[in-house]
C-alpha cells in the first residue's frame, strides 16, 4: 500500500481543522499528520518535522500569513504551500503566490476542489483560478499605470483591507498583534502612497477598484 502524503494544516479555527480532516479522511493517499493553531506552533512543526504539503490559514492571529509564507520559504524553501483563504479579492491570493504559496483556495470551495488543489501542489504543481493567472500575467508585464494599492506591502495591504471595512484602529492592532501606534503609522504610510487623505477615500478607491466585500473577514 502506498503510504499517504502528510499534510500539516494551520489554522486557528478548530471547526476548520476538524471539517479538512475528516474531508481528507475519505481519501486514499492524503492524511492531516499535523496541525497548528497559530504561527508558533506551525514553525515549530515545521522544524521539526518533514511534511508532502502545508495547508495555510492565510489569516492566523500574530504573524500574517504573507509574513509567515516569507518566513516559511526562507526555513523550508522545499516545502509545497496551498493558502487556505476566507478572501475572495484575488490580489491577495497575487501576493500570497508570489511569497511562495503553489496554490491558492478559499474557504468555501467544495472539498472535491480542496482535495484536488492539495494533491497538485503536493506533487509539485501549482493550483490557482484563472482571473489569478491573468493577474500575474498581467503584473509581470511592464507598465507605466501601476495602481497605487500595489504599491503597499503585504503588511500595509493588510491593515487597508482593515480599514475600508471599517475596523479601528484598536480592532486591527488586536487583529494582528501590534500596537495602536504602529496600525496609525501604517495608515499614514497607505495614505502617503496612495495619495489620499482620508479612511472614506480609502473606501472610495476600494470600491472602485473592486477590491474589498464584505466576506473578506
Amino acid at each position: 500500500m502506498t503510504e499517504k502524503l502528510k499534510v500539516l494544516l494551520a489554522d486557528d479555527h478548530a471547526i476548520i481543522r476538524d471539517g479538512l480532516k475528516q474531508i481528507l479522511a475519505d481519501t486514499e493517499d492524503l492524511v492531516v499528520a499535523g496541525e497548528a493553531a497559530n504561527g508558533v506552533e506551525l514553525m515549530q512543526q515545521v522544524r521539526d518535522r518533514n511534511w508532502d504539503v502545508l495547508v495555510l490559514d492565510i489569516s492566523m492571529p500574530g504573524r500574517s500569513g504573507l509574513e509567515l509564507l516569507h518566513m516559511l520559504k526562507d526555513e523550508k524553501p522545499e516545502l509545497p504551500i496551498l493558502v487556505l483563504s476566507m478572501h475572495h479579492e484575488e490580489q491577495y491570493a497575487v501576493r500570497a503566490l508570489k511569497a511562495g504559496a503553489s496554490g491558492y483556495v478559499t474557504k468555501e470551495s467544495d472539498g472535491e476542489l480542496l482535495v484536488t488543489a492539495i494533491r497538485r501542489v503536493a506533487r509539485g504543481g501549482v493550483y490557482i483560478s484563472d482571473k489569478v493567472a491573468e493577474l500575474m500575467v498581467r503584473g509581470s508585464r511592464p507598465s507605466n499605470e501601476l495602481l497605487p494599492h500595489n504599491l503597499l506591502s503585504d503588511r500595509e495591504y493588510e491593515v487597508f483591507n482593515r480599514l475600508v471595512l471599517g475596523r479601528g484602529l484598536t480592532e486591527i492592532g488586536a487583529e494582528l498583534s501590534l500596537s495602536v501606534k504602529t496600525i496609525s503609522t501604517h495608515k499614514t504610510h497607505i495614505l502617503q502612497k496612495m495619495n489620499l487623505t482620508s479612511a472614506a477615500d480609502l473606501v472610495r478607491y476600494a470600491l472602485a477598484h473592486g477590491l474589498a466585500g464584505p466576506a473578506d473577514f
